[in-house]
């Protein structure tokens, strides 16, 4: 489509601009050719880019369960190109925009499966960028090798970049040490594929065949950006980098061609409910590390940002922050662990036993929810 075609989320009038530049369609889906839309962008005006563009399957027929059932696999025509070279170019001309209208601070993730993220990875160095890791999206629950002809395949790799070898970029270090129990966030992230209610259908048919899970998401543009920054994802689809960027208080862009896509993701940004500010700020803390980190309860939703935690006799409340951390009058905030002791005045704490969940009735031990995210998580 040689002409841009805005389609403004309901609520984006509300949302606070925050020195977002006046000539951006932040908060809004542009429909049409990915390349073609960021070409109309001004240079330099994006902070950070997710990408998660077509894998270039190459499917050569439908998957069947032992059972005889059809797999929902991915056979839409936007994933098909005629060859490498074919795809190999389309990757080019969109990462030549796509640095185009990075700031020089800026940096891209790029998400893929063994079909094609080694060839990107080769496209992003042509480019200039500079790679400062690779990620392994570990998935907690893999689709099984139906044909038992291979390994199941039970990861995705994402790759982040910086503008150049030289090139500055944002990274919250503290804040992603303290979403994993304050232990230093590895480069294997251990993530369920996107399921339940979180999964998108019409009809009882998935609106997208590669829907990504909001916990990933969530942690790349906690690790990556800051609130008010304007987030680019030139390959929307039902808008998962949507609805968590104004979670966190980010301005979106997206960009997607598919009318069914765009339509569920107006409908799902709408429903995404934005954190409070105090809720948003994220703490940097020492100490202590468990088995599942309280962040990972946070980050996939059994423990809302803004929860309000209690000891078992109500002395003391906490609020839960974005990343895991506490606020809670009278300490510094930092996590379970340390709020805890810090209350009781006490040398060290098993935040894990001492803080419940106060939903104004009764009071859950976070231990249990602990259990409960291992129960759903099991490999």
């Amino acid at each position: 489509m040689g002409v841009m075609e805005r389609v403004k989320t309901p609520a984006a009038k509300q949302r606070a601009a925050k020195a977002a530049p006046v000539d951006l369609p932040i908060d809004s889906i542009l429909q049409g050719d990915c390349i073609e839309m960021m070409r109309a962008l001004p240079a330099a005006s994006i902070d950070m880019i997710f990408a998660d563009p077509p894998y270039n399957l190459q499917l050569g027929g439908d998957l069947h369960r032992p059972d005889g059932s059809q797999v929902d696999a991915v056979n839409d025509e936007w994933d098909k190109f005629d060859s490498l070279a074919t795809y190999d170019r389309f990757t080019h001309a969109w990462l030549k925009e796509a640095k185009r209208i990075l700031k020089p601070g800026g940096s891209i993730w790029v998400i893929g499966s063994y079909h094609n993220i080694f060839r990107v990875g080769a496209a992003l160095q042509d480019q200039g960028y500079w790679i400062l890791n690779d990620i392994v999206w570990r998935k907690a629950n893999p689709m099984p090798n139906f044909k038992g002809t291979r390994f199941t395949n039970a990861h995705e790799t994402l790759i982040w970049a910086s503008m150049g070898e030289k090139a500055r970029y944002t990274f919250n270090y503290r804040a992603m040490k303290t979403l994993n129990d304050e232990l230093q966030m590895r480069s294997d992230w251990l993530i369920p594929i996107c399921g339940g209610q979180e999964r998108l259908k019409k009809g009882g048919t998935k609106v997208h065949p590669t829907q990504k899970p909001e916990a990933l998401l969530y942690r790349i543009l906690l690790a990556c950006s800051n609130p008010g920054d304007v987030i680019l994802d030139p390959f929307f689809g039902t808008g998962t980098t949507g609805a968590v960027a104004k979670r966190l208080g980010r301005h979106f862009i997206g960009i997607e061609r598919e009318d069914d896509y765009i339509a569920a993701a107006l409908e799902r940004i709408e429903m995404a409910l934005p954190l409070d500010e105090s809720a948003v700020k994220t703490m940097m803390a020492p100490q202590a590390a468990t088995r599942v980190a309280f962040g990972m309860l946070v980050s996939d939703g059994l423990i809302a940002p803004g929860t309000l935690l209690t000891d078992a006799k109500r002395r003391w409340k906490a609020k839960v922050r974005v990343d895991g951390s506490l606020d809670c009058d009278g300490q510094p905030a930092g996590s379970i662990h340390k709020v805890g002791a810090g209350v009781q005045g006490a040398p060290s704490c098993n935040g894990w036993t001492f803080w419940h969940v106060d939903n104004g009735k009764e009071l859950r031990v976070i231990d249990a929810v602990r259990q409960d995210w291992l129960l759903a998580n099991e490999a």
